[in-house]
């Protein structure tokens, strides 16, 4: 790995049965996440909205993949700044920003489908032996 390189992006689809799944599993009792006539009472569409989590998730597994395994991620801080909804197709996407002995720095980010990033922030992941 090099600054400058690009990781593989790893593609996503936010589908309503996972939110729902997920609420359950993390005893998330927040509507908007299952709950349309919730989301429409309080002005925010039709479309349900993922858990943050799950969005982090996402370039969690595209770092676990360029790195050889999520054990190989030493850090990963992130901003939340948009709501990824109900059907979107996310990308999660990085970028090399430096390499210092093992370890690589990237910039990270979950892109929607209009080119806007849900996601964004920085990781540092141990660089895959060859």
């Amino acid at each position: 790995m090099r600054p400058g390189d690009i990781i593989d992006p790893r593609r996503a689809h936010a589908s309503a049965e996972k939110m729902k799944l997920f609420a359950a599993i993390l005893r998330d009792p927040n509507p908007i996440h299952w709950d349309r006539d919730e989301l429409e009472s309080r002005g925010m569409g039709k479309r349900l909205i993922n858990q943050g989590p799950i969005n982090v998730g996402y370039i969690a597994n595209m770092l676990a993949a360029a790195s050889g395994g999520p054990e190989k991620i030493r850090r990963l801080t992130v901003r939340l700044s948009e709501n990824v909804r109900e059907d979107d197709e996310v990308v999660a996407r990085g970028v090399v920003t430096s390499v210092a002995g093992d370890l690589a720095t990237l910039d990270v980010w979950l892109e929607l489908p209009d080119g806007s990033r849900a996601v964004e922030g920085t990781a540092v992941i141990e660089i895959p032996r060859s």
